[in-house]
Order: C-alpha cells, then structure tokens, then sequence
C-alpha cells in the first residue's frame, strides 16, 4: 500500500530540489547584484552578463542532459548536477576577477542549474503521472516559488551581515552536504522499475481511467522539430521566460533605486514567488482541466498586468500590487511549460523534446537581462526596457494562438485516413 504514495515522494523531491536549484541562485541573484557590481567596477550590464552566461551553457547543455535523463537514471544526472551546482557556489565565493566569474556561472552553475533544474524535476514528475500531471507538476513547482518567498530575504540578511562571498559559501556548503545525498537516496526515476504505473497504479491492476487521453506516439526527433506544435511553444515560452528572468532579475535593483531599503526590496520579491504558489497550484489543477491554449492566454493576461502596473507605479505598496500579480502568472509558467510538452509529445521523449527546447528558445530567452543593464547603464533608467517587454507579452499571446491541441490533431488525422 505504501508505493502508492511513491508518486508523491517524487513529488516531494523535486518540490526541494526546485527550491534549491532556483532559490539559491536565481531567486536570490538579484538579491546579489549590486554587491557583485560593486565588486567589479559597478557595472550592472556586467553582471547581468553573469546571469547571461548562467543560461547559454544551461540552453545548450539540454538536449544532451534531456536525452541523459531519457536514458540513464535520474538519481545520477540529477546528482551530478547538484554536485556541479555545489561545486559552482563554492568557487563564487572565491573568486577574484570578473573573467573567474564567469568561468565559475558557465562552467559549474550553468551546467548543474540545466542538471538538476526544471527539466530534470519535470521529467521526473512527468515519469510518475499522467492524469494528474499538471497538479503533480504544480506541487512539485511551488517549490521554486517558495524559495523565491524565503530565500531573497535570507539572502539580503546574510549579505548585509556577513558578505556575499559568505553567503554562496553557505549555499554551497548546504547543497553539497544536504541536496546530493538526498537525491542519491530518494530518486526513483520511474514507477515501472519498482512494479508501478503512472498516477499510483500497480502492475497488473486493471482500471478505468476516465478522461485519460491515449498518449502520443513516440516520435524521433526530427519529426517532433518539424511539428507547429513544437515551434509555437517555443516562440510562446521564448518571450514569457525573457520577460520573467529580466523582470526578477532586476526587481530588487529597480526597488533599491527608487530609494527603497534593500529588505524591504527583498520583501516584495518574495511576494512576488508567494503568489506564485497559488500560481502553480492553481494553473496546475487547471492544466488537468482546460485547454492548454485558453490557459496559456489567461497567464500571459495576467502576468502583463503586473507588469504594467509595477512600470506605471514607483510607490510601494502600488509596485508590491503589480508584482503580486505578476507573480501569481509566473507561478502558472513552470507547471503548463512542462504539461504542454508532456501532453503534446508523451512522457517516454519528454527529457529530449524539453531539452531540445532550451537551445531553440535561447536566442529570444537570453536577450532580457542584459538588454535592461545596458539600457540603464545607458540612460539611468529601466523605463525603456520593461515598455520592450511589455510588448513581448503581445507578441507570446499571438504566437499561443497558433497552438493545436494533440487530441484535435489526432481526430483529423483519423477522419482523413477514414475518408481516404
């Protein structure tokens, strides 16, 4: 009775592990910024590069760390990649020039944020469920927010008391000792090597399970990058996850700026990932419900009027309204990016169809943060670039309207092969 509740273990982990993975970098780098700038030479487009450099290797590292997850065990790629990440705190404290900086965000973070992130913990949720994948995906999810509620604040704390080299020290040090063995442990990459099937079933049970969709046919990959599908998911992601990493990465930044103190800062940030648990959570019970299509505009919708209330208010209470509510759609994004896969392509390609999704995604995904450091090193101000995003969120509701549900595709296929 008791593999029953397998399924939500890996939940459990891959909550954790997302707390990890995402709190303690990219949640808290914004946290970070302007000591790391202060550091070397104040320049805020260079340290918006780190962050840049952090995603190319993560983007092109996918599909081969995609394929790995498909065909080894989990435990170990996703081991590996916290060992990296581990490794990659540890030498941020260490380091000494802007050039070792980079070295350490590309080589050691990049890769292991890419190893044990989101793909890994998607892939792994996405193994175990299947009816209920968008909530077990949204569960599993509310650990990145969560760690977005927690860690901005303890991040500022350590930074003001202790420094920030001693602060990636910590966080290397936890992960190291805590986050690895714990996946060494725990991680059981599917529910068929211990006598299972998705969503709790046994081997050998026979059950009804209403509402079901039959699942994708296996495809190669060639087949699966020629598909619309594919390409309207990776336009309509492409332009949200621009429009988050460079809105969280500079939120405390831009606070800091208006004369906001630096915890009060931090405070708004974790509003910001508070409502996105509701966010994912919410979005994920959704994903079970709803067309993937109606609920991808309903994200979008919300998240730009966050937006534009954070970039029309400086008081505040006014910009923590906006960022609430942008933060309940960025809660939605984690849990329906990796649904929308699963749903469209199955769970057997899943880790190589989302892998090969970083790299196609990378060139718009990549251009936010650094695009808004160079427009305030330029101008002295962020206004510029978040009217730019505003506009991207535009361009991401046109490009989900070109999405087609598997099961839509599916009937026409039949009708025709019935008709010919």
């Amino acid at each position: 009775m008791a593999r029953r509740f397998f399924g939500w273990r890996m939940v459990g982990v891959a909550f954790f592990v997302d707390f990890v993975a995402v709190g303690f970098f990219f949640y808290s780098y914004g946290v970070f910024f302007k000591a790391i700038a202060a550091e070397f030479g104040d320049s805020r487009l260079g340290v918006a590069l780190g962050m840049t450099v952090t995603s190319a290797v993560g983007a092109f590292a996918a599909p081969l760390v995609g394929r790995a997850l498909d065909n080894f065990p989990l435990r170990r790629v996703i081991g590996v990649g916290a060992t990296s990440m581990a490794l990659g705190f540890l030498g941020l404290s260490l380091v000494r020039t802007p050039l070792e900086f980079y070295l350490v965000l590309g080589v050691f973070i990049g890769f292991g944020a890419s190893s044990m992130g989101n793909l890994a913990t998607s892939k792994l949720v996405s193994n175990w469920f299947d009816r209920r994948r968008g909530t077990a995906l949204g569960i599993a999810a509310t650990g990145v927010s969560l760690s977005g509620v927690i860690m901005p604040y303890v991040s500022a704390e350590i930074i003001d008391t202790y420094g920030w080299r001693n602060g990636f020290m910590v966080y290397g040090f936890f992960t190291l000792l805590v986050v690895v063995p714990l996946v060494l442990r725990l991680v059981v990459s599917r529910p068929e090597d211990i006598g299972m099937l998705p969503d709790g079933a046994l081997q050998g049970e026979h059950r009804q399970q209403e509402g079901a969709a039959a699942p994708p046919p296996r495809l190669s990959m060639r087949t699966v990058a020629r598909e619309r599908n594919f390409w309207v998911i990776v336009a309509t992601f492409s332009f949200i996850f621009c429009c988050m990493s460079t809105t969280l990465t500079h939120m405390v930044p831009r606070l800091t700026d208006m004369g906001h103190e630096l915890s009060r800062a931090s405070l708004v940030m974790s509003l910001c990932a508070g409502l996105g648990v509701l966010g994912k959570l919410s979005f994920g019970w959704l994903g079970d419900k709803l067309p993937m299509r109606r609920l991808m505009l309903m994200i979008i919708l919300v998240q730009f009027s966050g937006q534009l209330i954070m970039y029309l208010n400086e008081t505040l209470w006014l910009f923590a309204l906006g960022a609430a509510l942008f933060g309940y759609g960025v809660g939605g994004v984690v849990p329906m990016h990796a649904t929308i896969v699963g749903k469209s392509f199955g769970r057997e390609r899943f880790g190589a169809v989302f892998g090969l999704m970083r790299p196609a995604m990378f060139p718009i995904q990549i251009l936010g943060v650094p695009f808004a450091g160079w427009i305030f090193d330029a101008t002295g101000s962020y206004a510029l670039a978040f009217q730019v995003l505003l506009g991207l969120y535009m361009l991401a509701a046109l490009a989900v309207t070109f999405y087609r549900s598997p099961e839509r595709l599916a009937r026409r296929a039949a009708e025709a092969a019935s008709s010919g």
